[in-house]
């Protein structure tokens, strides 16, 4: 498999109220809801670094210590890899599946046009192998 970009990345929210005064009221990300809870920001530019961070490594640069606090909740989120085709999710999704990853959902069109196929990481990290009709850059016949 091969990924072309990152499609998107954000954090999997439980409390939909706090989320949004943090996102948008603390840091200023003006946010959209599409659909009932779901909050987005499109026009937000890309990412620059992808990076697997261990948690001892976030720990120690956050609290100072290679320990995680107990009384504070472990980071998780989600990614979205996005690949060449749609054909490249099927594909790619099942080089995952043959190395032993257990597929939560086999590639599927949304309703919106994304085609997406969702894994769980071994870091508690939802992944998405996505084919994002719309992010791909086209050549220009002008």
């Amino acid at each position: 498999m091969e990924v072309a970009f990152v499609a998107g990345f954000g954090p999997i929210t439980r409390d939909g109220a706090a989320a949004r005064a943090f996102w948008e009221g603390g840091l200023g990300i003006p946010l959209e809801e599409p659909a009932p809870g779901y909050l987005t920001n499109d026009a937000l530019d890309g990412v620059k670094a992808f990076a697997l961070w261990p948690l001892a490594q976030a720990a120690e640069s956050t609290f100072g210590s290679p320990s995680w606090p107990d009384d504070v909740p472990v980071p998780q989120a989600w990614v979205e890899l996005d690949v060449a085709s749609v054909d490249a999710v099927s594909a790619g999704v099942a080089e995952l599946a043959a190395a032993g990853h257990r597929v939560l959902r086999e590639a599927a069109e949304e309703p919106w046009g994304q085609t997406t196929a969702r894994l769980l990481s071994p870091e508690g990290l939802l992944v998405g192998v996505t084919y994002t009709p719309w992010m791909h850059a086209t050549a220009s016949t002008d």
